[in-house]
């Protein structure tokens, strides 16, 4: 785990207590995202995004990047228009991999019928951009350390703006 710089402030001041859930889960195992042609998405997935693909059915896949965790792409006659704040995120270490990832997006974007292509920026507290896919699925690709968002965990909830705050040191970030 990196050292995490962080603003003392944004933490809450009572410590997280945690009550028994109603459900016994056991693991988050997928998510699900539409796309309208499966060979096309595979290729998408597999070729420019990196993920490792298994084909599940006809109609549908897995994917996944660094975990355990899997998005379920499934092939439907009318696949729905994600909205930006329901993007999926792909980290990187730094703000130079996201300046690559970008010019690569952009290098790319015909090819891959990529749209919407944001400047990459300090937001929410990292550096990212965000980008269509021809399925209208959004992507962010941003800076974090290794294991994603796990450090927020251990820095516990946050008050007022948290990590959103301009002021709001994360690791791995530096404005």
């Amino acid at each position: 785990m990196p050292d995490i710089d962080f603003v003392a402030s944004n933490a809450s001041a009572e410590p997280m207590t945690r009550k028994e859930p109603a459900l016994k889960l056991n693991f988050f195992s997928h998510a699900t995202i539409d796309v309208s042609d499966i060979d096309r998405a595979r290729d998408f997935y597999e070729n420019f995004m990196g993920f490792d693909v298994v084909q599940t059915s006809k109609i549908s896949a897995l994917i996944r990047l660094g975990g355990h965790t899997s998005i379920a792409v499934v092939r439907t006659k009318k696949p729905l228009k994600m909205d930006l704040m329901n993007h999926n995120g792909v980290d990187v270490r730094t703000k130079e991999e996201v300046d690559a990832a970008h010019e690569t997006v952009l290098a790319e974007a015909e090819k891959w019928g990529l749209h919407k292509i944001s400047t990459p920026a300090m937001q929410h507290g990292t550096y990212s951009f965000y980008f269509w896919d021809a399925d209208e699925n959004v992507w962010e690709i941003l800076t974090n350390p290794e294991g994603g968002y796990d450090w927020l965990y251990d820095v516990g909830d946050q008050t007022g703006k948290g990590h959103h705050d301009k002021n709001f040191k994360r690791p791995g970030v530096n404005a």
